[in-house]
C-alpha cells in the first residue's frame, strides 16, 4: 500500500509520439474530415462574412423588391463583367436584366429599359422560354408592366403561370397586368393566391395595391404597414414608407402623408419618390416656396413628366405662369424620350392637353389607349378630355367607369362633378363635390380652389325636398279601425258524475 502510495505522488511520465505515430494519426484526422465533408458538404451559408453589395442587390432584384443605388450599380458591373466572359450564362443574363430594370425604377431613367429587353432576350436565346427559363419570363413581364404595356405583362405572367403554377414571381407581374387592363376581379384573385405563396414585401405591396384600388382604405394602409414590417433593407423600408404616404396623402391626412415621406427620405436619401412626394405635400400645407424646391430636386433626381406637371401646375397656383413653362417643356421632352423607349406616357400627357394644351388632342390620344387598357385611370382622363372638348354626355359615361368601381380619388370626383354640372345636374354636383372635399380638400393647387368655389356657388338645397314629394294637404290623422273585442270561450257543460257499480 505505501509503494503504491509513492507511486501515485509522482508525475506521470510525458507521452512522446514517433514519426510513424504521428503520420497515423494525421491520417485519420484526414480521413474523419473527409467523412463529415461527404456527409454534409460546405455550403454558401457556412460563410460568416455579411453579404457583399452585388449579392445583397441581387438577393433583393430576386424578390422584386428594391435595392440600395450602390448595391445595384455594384450588381449591375458584376454581372456585366461576367457575362462578358461566359456569355452561355442564362441566369446571369436574366439577372442583369432584372438589375437593370431595378435601375430604371430608382432614377427614372427609361434608358435602361432597352438594357433589360437585351438581356433578358439574349437570356431567352440561351435557354428559351420552352425549357422552363422562369427568371428571364418573369423579367420580360415586370419589364412589359414598367412600360405601361399590361397586355404584353399579362401574357408573360399567364405563360409563366402555365409553367409554374407554385412560383410566386408570376402573381406580382398578373396583378400588376390585370389592373393596367381594368380587370380588377383577376388581379384580386392573382393578389390572393401570391399572399398564399409568398407572404412578404412583394405580397404585401400588391395587396396594399389592390385594395387602393376597391377602395378599402383602412386595409390598404395595413397591407402596406405589414410590408414595412417586412422589409429587410433600408430600401425596402424607405419603398414602403413612400408608399404610405401616398396612401395618407390620397384620404386627405396631409401632416401624415409628409410624416411619412420624410421617414422614407431619412431611411434612405436616395429614395426620389419620396421627395416628390414630400413636395405634393408642402405644397397642399400651403408651404409653397419648399414645395417648389422639393420638386425640382426630385426632378433633377428622377425626371418624369407627372412631376413635370404638378409642379408647373403649383407654380400656375402661385401665380409664376411664366416659370410654369420650362416644367411643362420639361413634360414634352420627357414624353418623348419615353415614347422612344417604348414607355406608354398617354394619361399624363392627355391630361396635360386636356388643361394647358389641345382637348380635342387629348381625346383622340386617350380614346386610342382606352382601346389598349381600359383601367379607372385612363376612364377619368378620357372623360375629362371629352369635357374639355365640351362633350359632356359622352363625358359622364366614362366618368362613372372611372368613379364606380371604388378608388376614392378626389381628381375622380371633382372631374365628374364638373360633368355633371355642365349636364345642369346640380344634385349629382353638389354630391361629388362634397366627396371630393371630404376624400383630399387639398388635392391640387389649382382645382381643390375651384373646388371650394362651385360648392359654395351651388349652396344648399331648398328646405323640404324634392317638389313631388311635398305634401299639399294638412297631415290629418288617420282613422283606424277599431280593434275586434276577443271573444270570451264558453263555458263547458258541467259533466254528470258516473253510478258507481252494485255490488
Amino acid at each position: 500500500m505505501d509503494r503504491m502510495d509513492v507511486e501515485s505522488q509522482q508525475p506521470a511520465p510525458p507521452v512522446t509520439f514517433t514519426g510513424r505515430k504521428t503520420l497515423v494519426a494525421a491520417a485519420v484526422a484526414v480521413v474523419l474530415i473527409a467523412g463529415a465533408l461527404l456527409i454534409r458538404p460546405a455550403r454558401t451559408a457556412d460563410d460568416a462574412r455579411p453579404p457583399g453589395p452585388s449579392e445583397r442587390a441581387a438577393s433583393a432584384v430576386g424578390m422584386g423588391a428594391p435595392a440600395a443605388a450602390v448595391d445595384l450599380s455594384a450588381l449591375v458591373a458584376d454581372r456585366e463583367k461576367w457575362v462578358a466572359a461566359h456569355p452561355k450564362d442564362d441566369a446571369s443574363w436574366a439577372v442583369l436584366g432584372a438589375a437593370y430594370l431595378e435601375q430604371a425604377r430608382r432614377t427614372a431613367d427609361t434608358g435602361w429599359f432597352p438594357k433589360a429587353e437585351k438581356a433578358l432576350k439574349r437570356s431567352l436565346e440561351v435557354r428559351p422560354a420552352e425549357k422552363g427559363n422562369l427568371d428571364a419570363m418573369t423579367g420580360m413581364g415586370a419589364l412589359a408592366n414598367a412600360r405601361r404595356d399590361y397586355g404584353t405583362g399579362k401574357k408573360w405572367g399567364e405563360l409563366l403561370r402555365a409553367q409554374a403554377p407554385k412560383r410566386w414571381s408570376a402573381y406580382p407581374v398578373l396583378v400588376d397586368a390585370y389592373a393596367g387592363l381594368g380587370d380588377y376581379k383577376a388581379a384580386q384573385q392573382a393578389m390572393d393566391r401570391l399572399l398564399e405563396l409568398q407572404p412578404g414585401l412583394v405580397g404585401y405591396t400588391r395587396a396594399s395595391q389592390v385594395y387602393r384600388d376597391r377602395g378599402w382604405r383602412e386595409d390598404a394602409t395595413m397591407a402596406m404597414e405589414h410590408a414595412a414590417g417586412a422589409a429587410k433593407a433600408p430600401a425596402e423600408k424607405a419603398y414602403a414608407l413612400y408608399r404610405l404616404g401616398e396612401l395618407a396623402w390620397e384620404r386627405g391626412d396631409t401632416a401624415e402623408s409628409l410624416r411619412q415621406f420624410e421617414a422614407s427620405l431619412r431611411t434612405d436619401p436616395g429614395q426620389a419618390q419620396a421627395l416628390g412626394g414630400r413636395a405634393k405635400a408642402l405644397a397642399g400645407l400651403g408651404r409653397g416656396g419648399e414645395a417648389v424646391r422639393d420638386y425640382r430636386l426630385a426632378l433633377g433626381r428622377t425626371p418624369v413628366p407627372q412631376l413635370a406637371l404638378e409642379l408647373g401646375e403649383l407654380l400656375e397656383a402661385l401665380g409664376r405662369d411664366q416659370e410654369a413653362r420650362v416644367p411643362y417643356d420639361m413634360l414634352g421632352a420627357l414624353a418623348a424620350r419615353d415614347d422612344v423607349h417604348g414607355v406608354d406616357d398617354d394619361v399624363v400627357l392627355g391630361l396635360y392637353e386636356a388643361d394647358h394644351g389641345d382637348p380635342a388632342a387629348a381625346v383622340r390620344r386617350l380614346s386610342q389607349e382606352w382601346a389598349r387598357h381600359k383601367n379607372m385611370q385612363v376612364a377619368d382622363a378620357l372623360g375629362w378630355a371629352l369635357h374639355r372638348s365640351g362633350e359632356d354626355t359622352a363625358a359622364l359615361e366614362y366618368a362613372k367607369k372611372a368613379t364606380e368601381p371604388g378608388l376614392r380619388s378626389a381628381d375622380f370626383a371633382y372631374h365628374r362633378a364638373m360633368i355633371e354640372r355642365g349636364l345642369g345636374d346640380e344634385a349629382a354636383v353638389r354630391r361629388h363635390l362634397e366627396e371630393a372635399m371630404r376624400t383630399n380638400p387639398r388635392f391640387s393647387p389649382l382645382r381643390a380652389p375651384l373646388a371650394k368655389e362651385a360648392l359654395a356657388a351651388i349652396g344648399q338645397p331648398g328646405p323640404g325636398g324634392p317638389e313631388n314629394l311635398l305634401p299639399t294637404r294638412p297631415w290629418v290623422a288617420p282613422e283606424l279601425p277599431k280593434p275586434n273585442p276577443p271573444k270570451k270561450p264558453k263555458p263547458a257543460p258541467p259533466t254528470k258524475p258516473k253510478p258507481s257499480p252494485s255490488r
